[in-house]
């Protein structure tokens, strides 16, 4: 009976996955902004066969008599953007759907802000919490259209910490698991021993990192800004079993405690850190710690709070301006994400919290950011990659995710703040997803 099964698995994952023979694509008399320099090339070819860059030809090429091939002069072909801070299942979802209602309801939500994601230039994300592990499958197999997505998996939070949505009702924690954990959601685990187990259980499921909540954050319910979570004994068990399967931890942080706690069990990256102090940042620096810092203000595309959450969201935004200068002074490795979580109305800002980083750096600057960075950051996964090959550049060998942009983003970045006008071109793994030329 277990053959057979594995048999029927085996044949269905065949008839889902197979794709055919992808023809060759050219776009000729293009510049390119290779990701890791920031500046555009001369005018150049650029091939891709199959799910790679190929070649960029500086000199004249023929193409392949049954290639697909794409004027680009007068554009600019960049590197597909990463988002190394998504919540897929829950982008879109409002609060008390996401924790409460349906998962199927959720999950539809989740596929179509997938599809609409990958139309606004984003091919890959870092998912740094929640079930999109089916999502991956859907996308990767070509039933669904969306982004690469580099699956955290669960939420691993402590009692009372940022990732426990239960209700008091709930507790004692002995009548078995709550809502959101039976989705996969979050996993409650309290000590070393629960810890490792919780850990081991998302790599199984195909994490290809972890996501630890070590702070108070805005939206939970329970914690208070200014708290840590987790010691460093328990922090360290998941960074043992991370480290194991080849791959590392992630840490929700704000303070200086919470992330200097993290830094010493071992971890490899930490997410928000609005009010760390220079010491910690100096410790960051020193120990190669990744920070994955966003843009958050107080501005029209926060998502707005009430009460007490309303008060940590501001203390969070005030110290934003202040924790990027404290990262560049340093020149700690930045990592660029959105984290829109419970968003219906925000998701389509996606592009222009990407824009907005303009107040800290050069346009060409946030494009690398955004791109090459980001995808230094996504090869920490090491053999746990679900996708082998280089993401975030433009060259030969490289994973073909690029776009091609109507103009010039280095001169003008807010090009990118319109992707349904300025995105002419969207390819992912050699494929094409948008083609505004088509029709030229």
């Amino acid at each position: 009976m277990l053959k057979y099964v594995v048999v029927v698995a085996g044949m269905l994952f065949c008839s889902l996955s197979g794709h055919a023979l992808q023809q060759p694509i050219y776009i000729t008399d293009v510049r390119v902004f290779t990701g890791k320099d920031l500046r555009l090339t001369e005018p150049v070819t650029v091939e891709i066969e199959a799910n790679r860059i190929k070649q960029l030809h500086s000199t004249p090429v023929t193409p392949a008599a049954d290639a697909t091939v794409i004027r680009g002069t007068g554009y600019t072909l960049i590197p597909g953007l990463i988002d190394a801070h998504a919540h897929l299942t829950f982008a879109a979802a409002p609060q008390i759907a996401a924790l409460t209602g349906d998962a199927g309801f959720v999950h539809h939500l989740a596929g179509r802000e997938a599809g609409a994601m990958l139309q606004r230039g984003f091919t890959t994300v870092r998912d740094v919490g929640g079930p999109v592990f089916g999502l991956k499958q859907a996308i990767d197999r070509g039933v669904l259209t969306g982004p690469r997505i580099f699956p955290s998996g669960a939420l691993i939070s402590q009692t009372g910490g940022h990732g426990d949505f239960r209700l008091p009702t709930d507790i004692p924690h002995d009548n078995g698991l709550s809502h959101t954990e039976r989705i996969g959601a979050a996993a409650i685990a309290d000590g070393k021993d629960a810890v490792l187990k919780r850990s081991r259980e998302q790599l199984m499921l195909g994490a290809s990192q972890l996501k630890l909540m070590a702070g108070g954050g805005v939206s939970s319910f329970y914690d208070p800004l200014d708290v840590a979570q987790y010691t460093e004994e328990e922090m360290h068990a998941a960074v043992q079993a991370a480290a194991n399967w080849g791959t590392y931890v992630t840490v929700h942080a704000y303070t200086p405690r919470a992330m200097q706690m993290a830094i010493r069990a071992g971890v490899k990256s930490i997410e928000h850190g609005q009010l760390a102090d220079e010491a910690t940042v100096k410790l960051m620096a020193k120990q190669g710690v990744w920070w994955s810092l966003q843009p958050f203000l107080d501005d029209q595309y926060a998502n707005p709070q009430q009460g007490e959450a309303r008060q940590k969201q501001l203390q969070v935004s005030n110290g934003t301006d202040r924790a990027y200068n404290l990262a560049k002074k340093h020149k700690v490795q930045l990592a660029w994400g959105t984290d829109i979580l419970f968003s219906p109305g925000k998701t389509a800002n996606q592009n222009a919290q990407l824009v907005k980083m303009q107040r800290w750096f050069s346009p060409a600057e946030v494009l690398k950011m955004a791109t090459y960075d980001n995808g230094r950051l996504l090869a920490l996964s090491g053999e746990r990659m679900p996708y082998k090959g280089k993401l975030g550049v433009i060259e030969p060998g490289a994973l073909a995710d690029i776009l091609l942009v109507k103009g010039d983003p280095i001169a003008q970045l807010e090009l990118l703040a319109d992707p349904e006008q300025n995105l002419l071109l969207i390819i992912k793994d050699g494929k094409i997803y948008k083609n505004a030329l088509a029709a030229n």
